[in-house]
């Protein structure tokens, strides 16, 4: 797989049915790596290792429905109390992040009311800091630390 924009981090890796697969620590099991997965994996165990979020406010790869849609985002961490602090939509490395990757963003965050956002590829990452209020969104050259 292609080196990415983060921190080297240990993987867990194995082949079945001559496919490789990955261990996603939020799961609790193994998945089809695809380009896709190999940039959320690494931005979960950059959440963990670096940011210092706990796993128990992470959640990958769930359903949300959006005006009777039904919708998965890529990673989502919780505040203590319940409410999202941080939406994630990962997309492979060879796609560009443009116009389109932030209004689908900013559609899930319509339900979710997230704190911050992030988009990545694995080698370009983007952070706004959300105010619902205003429905507008400023860049940030990084989302914070887990603070309680």
């Amino acid at each position: 797989m292609q080196v990415l924009n983060f921190d080297s981090f240990q993987f867990r890796f194995k082949n079945t049915e001559n496919r490789l697969h990955i261990f996603d620590i939020i799961r609790k099991k193994f998945v089809v790596l695809q380009p896709e997965e190999w940039v959320r994996q690494h931005v979960v165990h950059h959440l963990i290792k670096i940011k210092k979020y706990p796993v128990s406010l992470i959640n990958v790869e769930k359903q949300l429905i959006i005006n009777g849609l039904k919708k998965r985002y890529d990673v989502v961490v919780f505040k203590p109390n319940g409410k999202i602090a941080l939406l994630v939509e990962c997309k492979a490395p060879m796609v560009t992040i443009d116009q389109n990757t932030f209004n689908q963003i900013a559609i899930y965050n319509l339900n979710a009311d997230a704190d911050y956002l992030m988009v990545t590829n694995g080698l370009q990452h983007y952070y706004c800091l959300m105010n619902i209020e205003t429905e507008n969104y400023t860049f940030l050259k990084d989302i914070p630390d887990f603070s309680r």
